[in-house]
């Protein structure tokens, strides 16, 4: 049989409202430099490959520094 863990029912509000702080900036970080790079490519010289070869790996190497950034934000805004 599977016991499932009690939730946690004594969240603080700051608690809360730091995690969704958090997560937003963390979403920017992660979307709007590669979506740049992207259009900026794409529109600068119309090449739709080379824009998204350039933001994809952009989003994967800002993904692999996202503990360390998601740490640094938590340092921050606490």
């Amino acid at each position: 049989m599977i016991k499932f863990p009690k939730k946690k029912q004594n969240i603080s509000t700051e608690t809360l409202i730091n995690t969704i702080w958090v997560s937003t900036f963390l979403a920017m970080i992660f979307s709007i430099p590669p979506l740049a790079i992207f259009l900026g490519i794409y529109f600068g010289t119309g090449n739709l490959a080379v824009g998204a070869v350039l933001g994809f790996s952009m989003h994967f190497v800002i993904l692999a520094f996202s503990g360390k950034i998601s740490k640094y934000l938590t340092q921050i805004m606490s």
